[in-house]
């Protein structure tokens, strides 16, 4: 029987950690509302800052995108439909309640020519990035203390 090599990647195992510390200790809650996290991807193209935000099953008109002193928002609320009393639920994983992510954004960037769409529970965000920056480097001394 072949086999096949896997290269190990620590970072995936910590996430993969990470997520279920998280389910763990969300099951010894009071099952109040609660915020989620939605998932991002942060990438350049062209000149441009992407971020692709998922948000499956939740409407464009319930997302709200701000920029604020130089802080994209990402922000809404994804209501939970009213809950099936003669069902029998085995499991209910499915996140609801409000959510809001923010990234900060680089000096200078116009909020008037940021663009945002939504197809296939993804919203893309497209923020043009300046075209020149005035980067001097700095130095830093340490002193006793």
């Amino acid at each position: 029987m072949p086999s096949t090599l896997t290269r190990w990647d620590p970072l995936g195992e910590l996430t993969e950690l990470r997520s279920r510390f998280d389910r763990a200790f969300e099951d010894l809650t009071d099952g109040r509302e609660r915020a989620w996290t939605l998932a991002i991807d942060a990438e350049r193209d062209n000149g441009n800052l992407v971020i692709h935000a998922e948000l499956p099953g939740i409407k464009p008109e319930d997302v709200k995108i701000e920029v604020q002193d130089d802080i994209l928002t990402v922000s809404g609320k994804h209501e939970q439909d009213a809950e099936q009393k003669h069902k029998h639920y085995v499991r209910r994983e499915r996140r609801y309640g409000s959510f809001s992510r923010s990234i900060a954004l680089p000096p200078g960037v116009d909020a008037n020519q940021i663009d945002a769409k939504t197809k296939h529970g993804i919203v893309e965000v497209t923020i043009p990035l300046p075209k020149h920056t005035n980067k001097k480097p700095v130095t830093i001394k340490p002193t006793a203390g």
